[in-house]
Formats: structure tokens, sequence, C-alpha cells
């Protein structure tokens, strides 16, 4: 018997036939996010740790935390959302270990990528390159601490660091990073020879200076807004084995800064040079014998600091063990040049690596007191040569005069070192300093050592560069507004707006920077 069918049964016959028709000519529809095919996983229940940074003031939590195993598991995602258009809310954001101090790693409601998962699925590679100048390739995810030691298993190190080597590869170099070698060897930015990066369309790019430059020189330092970086090719050379770590201290500002920016000009001087303030710290000599003896003990154990602002020039010389006699004659000729409190001057002589990863010694203090994971509202800027004078005498001799709730941190940098191809700005002069104030707040604390009170101490820092003209610069920079983001770029605002539209046209990513909205990227 003939199956019976009416009219109606008949034309939804059809219709059903020509939507299974068109459904396999045109493109794959867009699968639900929770059955991507990934090599890795999606989580949308373990997301808490994501809402959370070094910086502990803010906490946006997203929709869902990918932990990759391979390039391509972030290329999939990207470009998932990508194809998703604005009529979605959802945003990508890398994050390395978190250490950002405002949010910057975050994505409120969007995907947060662990990029430490990548990291345990591709080695570092170390290659000699038959003679040419040596590199190591490694994942986006890496720690620094981690190329150290694999590097210094082949007798190499890369040439430029941060003082905290816990930190991801691409969280570094999407900001500059910066040290007391970047005088001699510029930012870890400028010892990078090639780059792979997944874009804002999903797009895996290998980039370098001769390949897709404009890329390349568009992510360095481009705070994650043209693509995520998921391979780096890094420079390497020769590591010596020990370190001669010196402090001596100045209570002339002029004398300190003179020195400092003549060490830097030397054809012949330390390998790594940077200064600190101290303000109203009694007991400093006394803290520092723990790990540096004194030149004169005598004469160290009876200087008073008579509660004034001091500044500390810490500098070290690098030599391999056959090279000691050397290195200790070359140290005393540098410091026999210089114009410290002959009183001050401690020494201590520690392995490479002892040296390099000495900020962890402290975080393990801290950690172990529960002093680590508190607000941190940090202030890092970039003033011009011309401007330090008179930022120092009115933020040290003023504004922070009577406390300071933790280190502050001074050294001028070459301009020349770096390449102004990349996405960081710096202020015009051929020399500038970075000052980095780098406070830790007590939680719930409602004084000087409070949240609050640092908070407004650095406003009235901020407000007075501004007031002043000093040509300030922020690094690590971080702003509510994109009218304060154009102010920071100035006329290169443009230039980096328009390598947004080229490669994350949807302002897909990095959202915590709060420079483009998602919904109108370009205004």
């Amino acid at each position: 018997m003939k199956p019976y069918l009416t009219n109606s049964s008949s034309f939804y016959l059809k219709k059903c036939f020509m939507i299974l028709f068109i459904s396999t000519t045109m493109a794959t529809p867009l699968l639900p996010l929770e059955i991507l095919p990934l090599e890795g996983r999606l989580s949308f229940e373990e997301i808490s740790h994501a809402a959370r940074d070094f910086g502990n003031r803010y906490q946006f939590h997203p929709l869902a935390v990918l932990h990759p195993k391979s390039v391509p598991d972030i290329a999939k995602t990207i470009k998932h959302v990508w194809k998703m258009g604005q009529s979605s809310d959802l945003t990508v954001a890398a994050r390395g270990c978190g250490h950002s101090l405002q949010g910057q790693s975050q994505a409120h409601q969007g995907i947060v990528i662990d990029m430490g998962s990548i990291r345990v699925h591709h080695p570092i590679q170390v290659v000699r390159n038959g003679g040419v100048q040596p590199y190591v390739d490694v994942s986006g995810g890496e720690l620094w601490i981690n190329i150290l030691h694999e590097t210094l298993k082949h007798g190499l190190t890369p040439k430029s660091w941060t003082d905290y080597l816990h930190l991801s590869v691409g969280g570094t170099l999407s900001n500059a990073g910066v040290s007391g070698q970047a005088f001699r060897h510029g930012p870890q930015i400028s010892n990078v020879h090639q780059l792979q990066v997944v874009t804002g369309k999903g797009e895996v790019v290998n980039c370098s200076k001769n390949q897709n430059a404009e890329l390349f020189h568009s992510v360095l330092g481009g705070l994650g807004q043209f693509g995520i970086i998921t391979r780096a090719r890094i420079s390497l050379e020769p590591a010596p084995n020990k370190v001669k770590w010196i402090r001596v201290l100045y209570s002339d500002f002029d004398t300190f800064v003179r020195e400092q920016e003549q060490l830097i000009a030397a054809k012949e001087t330390f390998d790594y040079i940077e200064g600190f303030v101290i303000i109203n710290r009694t007991g400093l000599l006394n803290n520092w014998r723990t790990s540096f003896n004194p030149q004169d003990p005598v004469q160290a154990s009876q200087f008073s600091s008579d509660g004034k602002t001091l500044y500390c020039l810490e500098m070290a010389k690098y030599f391999n063990h056959e090279e000691a006699d050397l290195a200790e004659q070359e140290t005393k000729l540098l410091l026999s040049q210089l114009s410290y409190i002959s009183s001050t001057l401690f020494i201590a002589e520690v392995s490479y690596i002892d040296f390099l990863d000495r900020v962890h010694v402290s975080e393990i203090k801290l950690r172990s007191k529960g002093l680590w994971e508190v607000p941190h509202p940090w202030l890092n800027l970039l003033i011009p040569k011309s401007s330090i004078h008179r930022f120092a005498g009115q933020v040290f001799g003023n504004i922070l005069k009577d406390t300071s709730n933790g280190p502050i941190l001074i050294y001028p940098v070459n301009k020349s070192r770096r390449d102004n191809r990349t996405s960081v700005v710096i202020p015009e002069e051929d020399i500038f300093y970075l000052v980095a104030f780098l406070s830790s707040a007590v939680p719930s604390s409602t004084g000087s050592d409070g949240l609050d009170h640092i908070l407004s101490q650095n406003k009235r820092i901020l407000d007075f560069c501004e007031s002043g003209r000093l040509g300030v610069k922020q690094y690590l920079p971080h702003y509510s507004t994109q009218e304060e983001w154009k102010e920071h770029f100035g006329p290169r605002w443009e230039i980096f707006k328009q390598r947004k539209s080229t490669y994350d046209p949807l302002a897909i990513l990095a959202p915590g920077h709060r420079i483009f909205q998602k919904s109108i990227p370009f205004s």
C-alpha cells in the first residue's frame, strides 16, 4: 500500500530536503563552544584562578578557561570567536603566570587561555646554529627561569632579563622586559629573532624582521593586542659561572644619577646596573650582611642613615672561574672611579643563576609569612633624563619623604638599544630612567601601608608628572578610557589603531587593557 501524503506534508519534506542540501553545500555551521574539536580542553567550572592576578585588585571571571595542548587549539578557539562576529561579546585573553597588575590577563565572561598548559607539550630547544649566533626556541607560555636552567646546560644564556624570572615569555615580550642589563643589550624584545603568533582572526603566522615584519614589530611590546605569542626564538650568548654582586650608597642624588649615566656610557663597565631609593630605612646595612660582606666592617658598623633618603647603586660583574683575578681587578678599577659613601661598600660573590633568580628568594620568604598574595598597586614610569631631577625633588623629597611601602627602583636606559618599530612607547630623549614603585598594601589597613593611601600617593605622582609636563610615559601602562590611551600613544596612536584593525579587527584579544571595546573597536 502506498503511503498517503497530503500537500502540507509533501511541502514539509521538500523543505527539509532543501535545508539538508543547503547545509551540506555551504560552510560547516559553528559548533557550540563546548564541543570544539580540541586536543586540550575547555573548562567551564575550574575558572576562579583566572579571575586573579598578582596585582590582587581586580577579579573578572571568565566564561571558560582553555587548557591547550597545541597551537591549533589556540587558533581554533580564537577563529571560533572570530566567526561568531560582533553579535557575540566573547573575548580572549592569554594568561601566563597571572603576574599582571590590573586585570590585563583577565577576560570578563570571555575565554582565558592558560599558556602554562601548552609549554608542557613543547620542550625548550637550544640551537647552536653551526657557529652562527646560538638561539633557543621556546613556547610563549614558557618561564624564563626554565629557559635559564636549560640553556645553562649548554653553557649559554639569554642576554636580557627581567628582575623576576618566574614570568612567561609571551607576557614579558608583550610589554618589553627590562632589567639592569637593558643599557647594554636592550630590553628582551630587542633580543628576539622570530615569533609564532596567533592573530585575532585565528591565523597562525610566523614572523620576524624579514618575514611579516609589521606583525613582528606590532606584537613586541604590543600588550597582547595584535596576537598571542605561541613561540619565540631568543638570542643567546656564552654564559658566565660567577657574579660579583655589589651595593653602595649615596646621599647625594645628583652624584648618584651622574655616576649611573657614566657607567652605562662607558665601554668597559659592569654587566648589570640598577639603582634603588631608600626612604627612612634604619638598620639597612645590617640587613645586607645576611647576603653581603662589608669591605670595611668597622666603618660599616659606624654608619648611620640619620633618617635621610639614600640612594643605592647595585652592580654586577660576570666572569668565569678562570677569570676571577681579572674580574677582581676590573671591579676595583670601576669602583675607584665612583664617589659613593666609602663605608657602605658591600660585595658578594654568587653563582650566575643565584644572582639572576635573586627575587625568588624574597618571594619564598614573603609567601611563608602570607605577605605575597596581597594587593600590589605598582606604578612604573619612564622619565626623560631632562626631568629626573625635578621628579626626584618633588616625589622623593615631598610626596614620599616619610615612608615607602616597597622597593623603589631607579636606573637609566639607552634609547639606542631599542627598536622604534615595536609598539612600546618611550620618552623621546636618548637616555631615560625607569622608576618603579613596587608597593605592597596591607589588606584592610587604613594607614600609610593601606591600599587607599598608596593609590592616593600614586595619583599625586601622576598628577605632578602631568602638571609639570615632564614627558613621562607609563611602563606596564593602565588607563580607564580610550582617550587616555590616545594620549599615552600620542602620534603613534594612529599606527597602533591601524595595526589593531589589521590583526584583530573585532577587538577580541586582551580586553583587560581596556584599549578597545569589541562592539566599537575603532571609534
